[in-house]
């Protein structure tokens, strides 16, 4: 079994106690806590869960806004969500939606936020790399801030494979390049897409590229009308935000 996590957002603590209390083991609070961290304190010790006082400033940090941490120390003994079968995550009866994959991507933050941004809009699931690529750290629990209890992942050791299996299901592999001549805002988004969001410096790796269905760019309005230079490329983070916006604006 994994080791705990330290959890310092109380979002991300408060989203672990409501969807599985029993993986919460302890709860430390600060000697003056948050409103939010009362929050979990109440509702750690319904679901019988430890619940003392923090001796001192631990250090670390897990992400995160600050408004929402205790400057002193709060913190939460978490363990890591299960992965699930990537046969479960790709499943889906529905004639649309939306799933992630993620390419290599090694910033626990921006990890995160996609975690984040997916849960907000509703992705289905995402699909992760075992190796060079960011492990669910608490830095990517606390950034995503709960949103990795609402999203279903599967951790793949062959991405490419993972990928021909999610088309197998149904899913259309949309990648996402700086390169690709087609924009994303001309694709059809009426039907089941699995986008896919490449490393930070180096986007998709050949391999998946070749793998995807349609590859698409976010056209760039930045010129040098006004006498700067013009910006070339998005955060994978950012980059995912329009995606998941816009490939799930069919769904509401």
């Amino acid at each position: 079994m994994s080791a705990p996590l330290e959890l310092r957002n109380p979002h991300s603590v408060l989203a672990a106690l409501l969807a599985r209390p029993k993986d919460v083991q302890r709860v430390s609070l600060s000697k003056s806590p948050s409103d939010a961290w009362e929050r979990v304190a109440d509702l750690a010790k319904k679901s019988g869960c430890k619940v003392d006082v923090v001796q001192g400033r631990p250090g670390g940090g897990g992400g995160g806004h600050d408004k929402d941490r205790d400057r002193s120390g709060s913190v939460a003994l978490v363990r890591p969500r299960e992965s699930a079968l990537l046969s479960d995550v790709v499943a889906s009866d529905d004639d649309q939606g939306l799933w992630l994959a993620l390419d290599s991507v090694q910033d626990p933050h921006n990890v995160g936020a996609i975690f984040r941004t997916a849960a907000f809009f509703g992705v289905r699931g995402i699909i992760l790399m075992q190796d060079r690529a960011a492990a669910l750290t608490a830095a990517v629990y606390d950034t995503a801030c709960g949103g990795l209890e609402s999203v279903p992942f599967a951790i793949e050791v062959n991405l490419a494979r993972a990928l021909q299996e999610a088309k197998d299901a149904g899913l259309w592999v949309l990648g996402t390049s700086e390169h690709a001549s087609e924009s994303l805002f001309k694709v059809a988004r009426d039907r089941k897409w699995l986008a896919v969001l490449g490393n930070e410096e180096r986007g998709m790796r050949r391999l998946i590229q070749e793998s995807c269905d349609v590859l698409c760019t976010i056209p760039n309005h930045s010129a040098h009308e006004n006498g700067g230079p013009a910006v070339t490329s998005l955060n994978v983070s950012v980059v995912g935000g329009i995606v998941i916006s816009h490939l799930t604006a069919a769904n509401h």
